[in-house]
Order: C-alpha cells, then sequence, then structure tokens
C-alpha cells in the first residue's frame, strides 16, 4: 500500500494511497549501484567532490546519472547476464518497455515501497526508516545530520550519522528485508512515469508498471539532504529525469 494517509500531518498532494498486488515474485537489489559497478558500464564515468568532498570513491553510490543512463545500464548489464532486455532502447533512448522480460530494470513504484514499508511477518506499514516517530535515532542512516549543515544551511538538531555528503554503500544497518540504504544516503530513480496525481478509483491493482507516458520519473526514498520529517518518510515522493547529486538508483528484475 502507497502512499500516505490524509491523516498524515506530513502529507504532501502528490502522496495519494493507493492499493496494488504484487504476484510476480521479484528481485531487488540490496544496496544501491557503486561507481565500481556503473563504471564496468561506462568506464569514464567521475563524480566531482560535493564542496570538497569526495564522493567518487569505488564503494559510493552512483550519482549524477540521469533515469536514462540509469535504464542503459539495466540494459548493459542484461546483456551480459544473458537475459532478455526490459528496456527498447533506439540510438540511447527510452522507446519503451517490454514487461515480459526478465532483464534487469529499475524497481516499479510498487515494489519499491513494498520493499521498503513492510517487513516479514509483520502487517505493519512503516512510516521511517527507523524505529519510532521524526527525528531519527542513533546511526539509521545517512541523512541531513549536524556535519552536512557546512553544505546545505539545514540539517536534523541533534542527529550525527558521521557523513557530510553521500558515503559507502552499506555503511548502516540493513532494514528488515536486509536492505541497505531505503531511506538516506542517495534517493532512488523508480520506473515509472511521475504523475502528481494517481487514480485511486481503479481499487487494488496487479503488479502496476505506473503510467504509460510522462515527463518525468518518479524519485523514492530520502537522502543525505533530508532533513525534515516530510522528506525522511518513506511515503515522500519526488520526480525528475536529469541526474542529481543526491539520486542514484538500484536495480530488480522479475524473477518469472
Amino acid at each position: 500500500r502507497g502512499c500516505s494517509s490524509r491523516r498524515d500531518p506530513n502529507r504532501r498532494a502528490n502522496e495519494i494511497l493507493r492499493s496494488a498486488k504484487l504476484v510476480r515474485p521479484f528481485y531487488f537489489g540490496i544496496h544501491e549501484v557503486t561507481n565500481t559497478e556503473y563504471r564496468s558500464f561506462l568506464a569514464n564515468h567521475r563524480t566531482q567532490p560535493i564542496k570538497g568532498i569526495n564522493v567518487d570513491g569505488d564503494k559510493f553510490p552512483v550519482i549524477n546519472v540521469s533515469w536514462e543512463s540509469a535504464a542503459l545500464y539495466c540494459n548493459w548489464l542484461s546483456r551480459k547476464d544473458s537475459l532478455d532486455v526490459f528496456y527498447q532502447i533506439k540510438n540511447s533512448k527510452v522507446l519503451g518497455i517490454n514487461p515480459a522480460a526478465l532483464g534487469y530494470r529499475l524497481p516499479t513504484e510498487a515494489e519499491w515501497s513494498w520493499v521498503a514499508r513492510s517487513a516479514p511477518g509483520s502487517t505493519e506499514f512503516f512510516e521511517y526508516p527507523w524505529a519510532g516517530n521524526f527525528p531519527p535515532r542513533g546511526r539509521s542512516g545517512n541523512y541531513a545530520d549536524e556535519s552536512a549543515n557546512a553544505i546545505l544551511g539545514r540539517y536534523v538538531k541533534g542527529y550525527n550519522d558521521g557523513a557530510p555528503a553521500s558515503t559507502q554503500v552499506g555503511s548502516y544497518h540493513a532494514s528488515l528485508r536486509g536492505i541497505h540504504d531505503i531511506g538516506g544516503n542517495v534517493s532512488e530513480w523508480i520506473n515509472d512515469y511521475y504523475a502528481a496525481a494517481i487514480d485511486a478509483s481503479r481499487g487494488r491493482v496487479q503488479d502496476p508498471l505506473g503510467p504509460r507516458s510522462g515527463d518525468s520519473r518518479v524519485i523514492r526514498g530520502s537522502n543525505w539532504t533530508s532533513a525534515s520529517a516530510t522528506e525522511l518518510r518513506f511515503a515522500y515522493r519526488d520526480s525528475g529525469k536529469n541526474g542529481r547529486d543526491d539520486v542514484g538508483f538500484r536495480i530488480a528484475r522479475y524473477a518469472r
């Protein structure tokens, strides 16, 4: 179920609550794609420092990659592993998808929300990447902590995660599903086209792939710049199509 209830005081207008039924089994990346993994596809990819902070390390999540470049990476990896490609591409442009393909792709919004917000054996839907309410406790993830204030001019008061910008994947505890950085570090490109208003009248939909067209793509998950209760919720939705220094991606694919 995603995204947020009307009773949520931090809810934004684009967070329409909608039910989905996930029937097709799928694989979901344990961590975000790293610089090393992406450079296997594009050897000359380099990331410029953020305010003098090096974020180009081998195990750092790749950033400043457009949605389309992430899709191209998925197809490259599919061919490498002898899988049918998911994205239909011509002249380096994504023209469509092949839903029957078992090749790598970006997670759908429904998949991402289910993986992030639920846990095995539980019917509870989590609001944040940590237990309890805002603010975060301990070192639950890489958010806008006090060390990020010099870069951003905002931070979560009293929170220190040890990283002023993005950092190595897997640096914090995994979720109850074994997924690292599903909240924090970098936000993530999603397969779906973005729509601010979702048609909730259709009831529960099965294995949704999102709108058939659009001008931008969904971005989900908080990141190292997130400092407010609104941004840090799992229900928070963003959109774009060009690369950003707070957005990366992880891969998924259907199992059959």
